[in-house]
């Protein structure tokens, strides 16, 4: 009986798994360690094509981070229903899956918040990996209290509500120039971001690391013999 009652009790208060630990994913994993200009010279040495966002997208916090998109846009549109009409980005937030990273587009929205400290203190406690936001943001006191990273055209004072409405979610859309899918693999660090298509992910982060293997191994060369010329013979990159 006191066997019966210790399990029952250690069943009752064992510690549940939390619902906000991301899934462990190995390519996303390495996304993490690699370097977003790798990142963005193997997709076009590979592909011939450009996987980095405008120069305008930029950290309100160093930071570096990866993970897959959870997609959001909302089109320019007077309006006077409130915050309801925006309601679908929200849901998006409250649905993303820890380890996500929210790429959110305004239409022409360099001049208006696309999130600001509510929404960034929620993605935070889901555990979203960190936002990308193809407009201006705001409330950056609170977002860097939350050290929460966040990437964006800049900071303005202005909001969304009555000014846009909700498109879509989980659909493709174009984020600073750059096409992304649901699930691509968004990597960012302080040079940029860069996006990576689902599907060509493994290939893409095996180029990525070997470009930066390639460079690490040049540092040195370079300090010893003091010359790039003599390290791009060497190792045929620059």
């Amino acid at each position: 009986m006191f066997l019966l009652a210790c399990t029952v009790l250690l069943l009752v208060t064992a510690p549940r798994p939390s619902a906000q630990q991301p899934v462990s994913d190995p390519l996303v994993e390495g996304f993490r360690l690699v370097e977003v200009a790798s990142v963005a010279d193997a997709v076009e040495q590979l592909y011939g094509q450009r996987a980095h966002m405008s120069h305008e997208m930029r950290p309100l916090l160093t930071t570096k981070f990866a993970g897959p998109a959870v997609t959001v846009l909302l089109k320019k549109e007077e309006h006077k229903e409130g915050a309801a009409a925006s309601q679908g980005m929200l849901d998006a937030i409250d649905a993303a899956p820890p380890g996500s990273v929210y790429v959110m587009v305004l239409e022409d929205g360099a001049d208006f918040a696309g999130i600001g400290g509510l929404m960034a203190t929620a993605m935070k406690f889901r555990g979203l990996a960190g936002a990308v936001v193809d407009a201006g943001i705001r409330d950056t006191p609170q977002i860097k209290r939350l050290q929460f990273p966040v990437f964006s055209r800049g900071v303005v004072p202005s909001t969304s509500v009555n000014h846009y409405r909700f498109a879509g979610a989980n659909i493709p859309v174009t984020c600073a120039g750059v096409g992304v899918n649901p699930k691509d693999i968004i990597v960012a660090d302080e040079d940029g971001v860069a996006v990576v298509p689902r599907a060509r992910a493994a290939e893409v982060l095996a180029k990525a690391q070997a470009l930066d293997d390639t460079e690490h191994r040049m540092l040195p060369f370079i300090e010893k013999f003091k010359s790039i010329k003599e390290a791009v013979a060497k190792f045929g990159r620059i």
